[in-house]
């Protein structure tokens, strides 16, 4: 075990307990974590990672370790919780970078990651394998999963037909839309809006920009709390279910002067530009619920911007050249992972998402079938018998099959 620096030893205890807790809740990791440890699958493996490090993300990396795995791993920009890392360390877990690094600091820790010639791959956002493309060393690769609709994107799109190793993207399962993406995200975003802003939803004006899985859940759950909802969708059949559903649906243009708070749920760069911004109502809240800081058009904002104003770390007020202002929540950043005590997705939601994970990345090892045969090269779907054994699973959590 790692031996712990003393001016540490708080941060790590702090980790220590908050991941106990995340822990003694995550049942089907629970009894994963057995399973690998009987089996070690990942025995002789390096797992390099970048992930969103946080309580239930050890959890994960615990149950991975106890499989035999080696880790080398970092988190996110923005989102790292440095007691959980602290944590992480003392256990001989491999994982490094601060909530406070910048973006520059996380580009060096992914090449560090890179560095580390790890043979499979946890990634969110195709961050990792990018790089790996870059390096010319995709070969090497065995294979592994990529966590969010922005990466899977990036997977089909600029990295088609570069990625030789099976890349299995858990945004495709249903489990993941349904369980993490429409009822965790819904219940998240809501939870840091409230946290973050102290600002009552009932009554006050929201747009959901986007009406995939994630926008479908922060709609549900702000009108839940009596908040007035609209949604701006450019797909038509996305734009019907929402309007089917009792949102009113309008283009961003049409929304801009009457929502109040406007949150983007799209995975998609600029989908929230700076000519939508202007023509918004003096002190518009931004929000981005998405992967990358690139949904709210920060840049274009910059170009519209006469002063900034830093409220609590979290919360900046930016004054525009037409004499309005809005609120900028975490930069553009994904906001329900910030601020001060973030939570994030639901604990249970993230015991099936890390299964999930876990349970795709032995099928990378181990493949499947009488011949043992790996999945093949490319971004491609969670096979459907680990969707439906997790799913059995987790009724049986639940209770919910009694």
């Amino acid at each position: 075990m790692t031996q712990v620096n003393p001016a540490n030893a708080e941060l790590v205890e702090r980790g220590r307990g908050r991941v106990a807790w995340i822990r003694s809740r995550m049942a089907m990791l629970a009894t994963l974590r057995e399973e690998f440890r009987a089996n070690r699958p990942f025995a002789g493996r390096r797992i390099g990672m970048s992930l969103h490090i946080e309580p239930k993300t050890a959890v994960l990396l615990e149950v991975l370790a106890g499989g035999g795995a080696a880790i080398i791993g970092t988190g996110n920009h923005g989102s790292t919780q440095d007691d959980v890392v602290a944590f992480l360390q003392s256990q001989g877990i491999g994982v490094f970078g601060r909530r406070a690094d910048t973006l520059a600091d996380h580009h060096a820790n992914l090449a560090r990651v890179l560095d580390a010639q790890p043979d499979m791959l946890l990634d969110n956002g195709a961050d990792l394998a990018a790089g790996i493309v870059e390096r010319g060393r995709a070969a090497s690769i065995l294979g592994g999963t990529e966590e969010t609709t922005s990466g899977g994107d990036r997977l089909r799109g600029e990295l088609a037909g570069k990625v030789p190793f099976p890349s299995i993207v858990i945004n495709d399962s249903p489990l993941k839309a349904i369980g993490e993406n429409k009822h965790a995200v819904g219940q998240s975003v809501v939870e840091s809006f409230m946290r973050i802003t102290n600002l009552m939803i009932p009554g006050r004006r929201f747009c959901v920009i986007g009406y995939g899985w994630c926008g479908r859940g922060i709609a549900q759950y702000l009108r839940a709390l009596g908040g007035r909802v609209a949604v701006a969708e450019i797909d038509e059949i996305k734009a019907l279910e929402a309007a089917l559903d009792g949102y009113r649906v309008a283009p961003l243009a049409e929304l801009a002067p009457w929502a109040q708070v406007f949150i983007t749920a799209t995975g998609r760069a600029g989908v929230l530009p700076a000519e939508a911004i202007t023509a918004m109502a003096d002190g518009a809240v931004l929000a981005n619920s998405g992967h990358f800081p690139w949904e709210i058009d920060t840049e274009g904002l910059a170009a519209v911007t006469t002063s900034t104003t830093d409220l609590d770390g979290t919360l900046r007020r930016l004054d525009l050249t037409n004499g309005k202002h809005v609120i900028l929540v975490a930069e553009g950043r994904m906001f329900n992972l910030a601020g001060s005590e973030p939570k994030g997705n639901s604990i249970e939601s993230m015991d099936i998402g890390f299964m999930l994970q876990a349970l795709s990345l032995e099928r990378v090892v181990k493949g499947e079938g009488a011949a043992g045969e790996r999945p093949a090269a490319g971004a491609q779907p969670v096979p459907d018998d680990i969707n439906r054994r997790i799913a059995r699973l987790m009724m049986a959590t639940m209770g919910a099959a009694r």
